[in-house]
């Protein structure tokens, strides 16, 4: 693989295959926190494809990492944007699947949704992240975001870590 790489807005037609790469990324999480579908259903691993059509009804962009490769694109990653109020959007879902890991992959994702979120004139972008998973919480605060605060909810088993970024 040469590293030549490009993100774009997903067409509803790629959803099944972005569905996959959310799952398979996001399935490290679960079994480093013991997530199943008993104890989190709603976790990403879980992911099913409709989730991504009825974002999409509700104006949640939604951007693919694509890797080229041998005349061949391959979907490697996905981010998606929520806006939550005037200036602020959410960044959900940032996934980049285990085997292209550690090539900056992420940190593109991150860079595309900051120019992205400029670009609608927004001003802070948040997350929110399990906040034990402290190699994840570091590697955002890396990217410039910064940790706001955390929230224990009854039905979640983990601790909700809340971080944002202005931009």
């Amino acid at each position: 693989m040469n590293g030549d790489f490009y993100i774009r807005e997903i067409n509803e037609s790629e959803l099944d295959k972005c569905a996959e790469v959310i799952r398979k990324s996001f399935a490290t999480v679960a079994k480093e926190f013991n997530l199943t579908r008993e104890n989190f259903p709603n976790h990403r691993s879980f992911l099913q494809t409709e989730r991504l059509v009825n974002d999409r009804k509700f104006g949640i962009m939604q951007f693919g990492l694509f890797i080229r490769d041998n005349n061949y694109d391959v979907l490697a990653g996905f981010v998606a944007l929520k806006k939550l109020e005037e200036k602020i959007y959410e960044l959900e879902m940032l996934s980049v699947l285990p085997e292209f890991r550690h090539n900056n992959f992420g940190r593109a994702l991150i860079d595309f949704a900051k120019r992205k979120v400029k670009e609608l004139d927004g001003n802070k972008i948040k997350i929110d992240i399990i906040d034990e998973n402290t190699v994840l919480k570091n590697w955002y605060a890396s990217n410039g975001f910064i940790h706001m605060g955390t929230e224990i909810l009854p039905h979640l088993p983990f601790t909700r870590g809340y971080m944002e970024v202005d931009i």
